[in-house]
């Protein structure tokens, strides 16, 4: 190896005895088993595997030493150093790949992306296209804090808390500030996409006393904290039932736009759109049509088409709109528990088990 990219290799215990260690405690909190696969058969003659990470601090990198002593980590090479090097990586951070890279990594087997979306590492050739290139992504990790945000922008709605916020500016203690509070209790939420965040967003919608309904891919019971778990088939009713409908679902072709005026037509009049997934999910012509005919009573917006919304676009000025910067899943609990699920993975990998949280390709997550 040249000394260039000498110096950013961090190794692990020259020894191949140690890589099956204990897993870290609670490794089994984040992620998901569904079409789990080894990557990489491991045996005492495989020799060492190298992954390429953009950053990891020394704490981490002494608990993956210990976990997995057979992974070398290349961390902060520029992208000459990796393209140059490409051959030799086993394993990369996601945000890493480009296509020159995935035609010189002839050995790479697995990619980590540090996101729940992976819609734009599957726009790669070298990644869509390469049955040999195992993709797992962090869904699980980010549910938590992602549904906090989802109830604190819809509370915040509901209960016209940015006008008492305005008036708490002006140092006026004006009571009627806020217009049309609503409750939450007793009102019907729907999550379209009850995966590992619509299961986070359903969970804390019924302690606040609401109907939950979600909507899955492939039928399965519901959890005791969902009165109706429906499929697609069941989506037009459940939007005529909802007061507040969020949106969980992956970005792909067949949800692109899905969200535009023939859905819109067929919510509950005065009901709350919340899209925490991706802007590209919704028409945002149609929303504003639909936010301006009453139709729709608000909408609580983290993600937009384009991000960022560009200064001047309506949706900024409606005081019927909340709208964040795509930061629902910023916290250090988030961090936590995706570097969990890395290290637990990276242990795996050592070890040549399974890899959790394996993303269907076809699917698109």
């Amino acid at each position: 190896m040249r000394s260039s990219l000498r110096s950013l290799l961090l190794l692990g215990a020259l020894t191949l005895g140690a890589c099956q260690a204990a897993p870290p405690k609670n490794a089994g909190f984040v992620g998901s088993e569904r079409g789990n696969v080894v990557v990489l058969a491991v045996t005492p003659d495989t020799g060492r595997l190298k992954y390429a990470a953009s950053n990891l601090d020394e704490a981490t990198l002494v608990e993956l030493a210990r976990l997995a002593p057979n992974v070398d980590f290349v961390v902060g090479a520029s992208e000459a150093e990796l393209l140059e090097h490409a051959a030799e990586f086993h394993g990369a951070d996601a945000h890493l790949l480009s296509e020159a890279f995935l035609a010189r990594a002839t050995n790479l087997v697995w990619a980590q992306s540090w996101s729940a979306g992976v819609e734009r590492y599957l726009a790669l050739d070298g990644v869509a296209g390469d049955e040999s290139l195992v993709l797992t992504n962090m869904k699980g990790a980010h549910g938590p804090v992602i549904a906090e945000h989802v109830m604190a922008m819809l509370l915040s709605l509901c209960r016209d808390l940015p006008a008492f916020q305005r008036a708490q500016e002006r140092g006026e203690w004006d009571r009627g500030a806020g217009a049309g509070q609503r409750s939450l209790a007793g009102a019907t939420l729907l999550v379209v996409g009850m995966g590992g965040i619509g299961t986070e967003v359903a969970r804390r919608a019924d302690a606040f006393d609401m109907r939950v309904f979600g909507t899955v891919r492939t039928p399965r019971a519901a959890p005791a904290f969902v009165d109706e778990l429906g499929t697609d088939e069941d989506l037009e009713r459940f939007l005529g039932e909802a007061d507040v409908v969020v949106i969980c679902l992956p970005l792909t072709s067949e949800t692109r736009d899905s969200f535009g005026a023939e859905t819109f037509a067929k919510m509950k009049d005065a009901a709350i759109l919340v899209n925490i997934a991706r802007g590209p999910i919704v028409d945002q012509a149609a929303l504003l049509a639909a936010l301006e005919s009453g139709k729709l009573a608000g909408a609580c917006l983290d993600v937009a088409d384009p991000e960022p919304l560009p200064p001047g676009d309506p949706l900024w000025s409606r005081a019927d709109v909340l709208i964040t910067p795509h930061v629902a899943a910023v916290a250090a609990l988030t961090g936590a528990r995706r570097e969990q699920l890395f290290v637990e993975n990276v242990r795996r990998f050592g070890a040549g088990e399974p890899l959790r949280n394996v993303v269907d390709k076809a699917a698109g997550y």
